[in-house]
């Protein structure tokens, strides 16, 4: 009997991992730019066409500047420049912000290594020198010179310059922070970042003046906020300083912050950021959330399983989430014998601002860091609300970036079986007592203690992909048979 519920078991997951690694495979950079991109010859001009839209002769361009940012911007870079043919003539310069340096980067193109969860040197300087290029640019004209800007998740950290330019490193990285663990969502999160800094909210738009703007983005962002992703450098902003003193105020973050940027947020005279007229720049949408979702759709119904997305609950806390979702898999599964639930966006967990940096998981690492990230913590607790009727299934719940929160992991996947056996930590991880206790007892106590990704890779729940150089938000992959 053993042998025949492991391997259904052992199935499930590893059939969800391939839906995750065969979706996010089929959201490629390059076939994205495929779709959008092409080059046309008219009456002896090569025109750049973005998706139907002729925008400039690229034969007459003296000059062309890009910006490229994010998780995804060395792909996105590299994959551009393949496809535009640049008369030698041109002066061709940008800038690079991203995690890695790619292979053969163009010795034009300034690189810099930028932070993330938070920003470092690099996002500053890599700011500075975007902004300082564009302003070049201010009389320029629109048919001789052309700005692309290459936008990606992971960008609101990556490059970053506050407005105030007396704003340290230190605290804005302490800002950050704030605005990660306090429990918003990402469209609020980077409303309050627009009005913080000199490059979000259009601004890095504005900077390049009336030369001709394009911007090509992989979106990170609820599909209907795409404003939000990185904090909208280079177009209009909908949001207000209003908006922004609203959201500060609902979840108490001016105690939060460091003096400078609470004095900075207290001001009277904040500035609003550029809205639509004082900013003409076009903008693309290359892939989001929405694409992963359905190419992840796709590959299990090809597995024979009846698939449902269902994104009701992006950007709900990861509670209430994972309840709805398991609520919604235990309906499927009484109708249909194969079930694939998936659902894409994020969820919210809100990590209390005065948290101790010490595990309890491991008595024997006093000095470990409580490790984790918002997916990890909701397979964590979803594998906790399992019931033995709810019989054989797997869930993952993984970024696209392959990064979840503080961890090393993209995310976890859990089964039914997650919770059996005795603690992974055995008793010397709770030195009161000499009895063993149970998994699901040491499960919650790593919830609590925000220490999930400790807890899931100790029974192998983890799901490690290494950075994946794209960024289209969460994807959950709930299977049931």
């Amino acid at each position: 009997m053993r042998e025949q519920r492991e391997a259904p078991r052992s199935t499930l997951k590893e059939i969800a991992r391939s839906i995750f690694e065969h979706a996010l495979a089929d959201c490629s950079i390059d076939r994205s730019l495929d779709r959008i991109v092409s080059i046309a010859t008219d009456a002896g001009n090569t025109r750049l066409i973005l998706d139907g839209h002729d925008i400039v002769a690229l034969n007459r361009l003296k000059r062309v500047r890009i910006v490229s940012a994010g998780k995804a911007a060395a792909a996105m870079l590299t994959s551009l420049l393949s496809r535009l043919p640049l008369p030698s003539s041109c002066d061709l310069q940008g800038v690079l912000i991203a995690s890695e340096r790619p292979q053969g980067l163009n010795t034009a193109i300034q690189y810099f290594r930028g932070g993330h969860p938070v920003p470092n040197d690099a996002s500053f300087a890599g700011a500075a020198a975007a902004l300082s290029m564009l302003r070049e640019l201010r009389d320029a004209s629109r048919d001789d010179t052309l700005c692309v800007f290459l936008i990606s998740g992971g960008a609101s950290a990556m490059m970053e310059l506050p407005l105030d330019f007396a704003i340290s490193l230190e605290d804005t990285i302490a800002f950050h922070r704030s605005l990660v663990h306090c429990g918003a969502s990402i469209v609020e999160i980077n409303c309050v970042r627009k009005h913080f800094s000199a490059i979000k909210g259009g601004r890095l738009g504005l900077a390049a003046g009336l030369a001709n703007k394009v911007s090509l983005l992989v979106s990170d962002v609820p599909p209907a906020h795409l404003d939000a992703l990185a904090s909208g450098p280079t177009i209009p902003d909908p949001t207000t300083v209003a908006q922004c003193r609203e959201i500060l105020a609902h979840y108490k973050l001016p105690e939060q912050f460091p003096q400078s940027v609470r004095l900075f947020f207290r001001s009277h005279n904040l500035p609003e950021t550029p809205k639509h007229g004082e900013l003409i720049s076009p903008s693309w949408k290359l892939l989001d959330s929405d694409e992963l979702a359905r190419t992840a759709q796709f590959h299990a119904a090809q597995m024979g399983f009846h698939t449902i997305i269902d994104n009701i609950c992006d950007d709900w806390n990861y509670a209430e989430a994972a309840d709805y979702l398991l609520g919604r898999l235990r309906q499927l599964r009484r109708e249909y014998p194969k079930v694939c639930l998936i659902s894409a966006g994020e969820v919210t967990v809100q990590v209390p601002h005065t948290f101790s940096n010490r595990s309890p998981c491991s008595a024997t690492n006093d000095q470990a860091t409580y490790v984790g990230g918002r997916n990890q913590h909701f397979a964590l607790y979803l594998a906790r609300q399992l019931r033995l009727e709810d019989g054989t299934l797997a869930v993952l719940s993984a970024g696209s970036d392959g990064i979840d929160g503080n961890s090393d992991a993209a995310g976890a996947i859990i089964d039914e079986h997650t919770l059996d056996g005795d603690d992974p930590y055995g008793s010397a991880a709770h030195s009161a007592s000499t009895q063993p206790r149970t998994r699901r007892a040491s499960a919650e106590q790593a919830l609590q203690a925000f220490d999930s990704s400790t807890w899931l890779r100790a029974v192998g729940a983890t799901f490690i992909t290494g950075p994946t150089g794209h960024n289209l938000r969460d994807l959950r992959i709930l299977l049931a048979m």
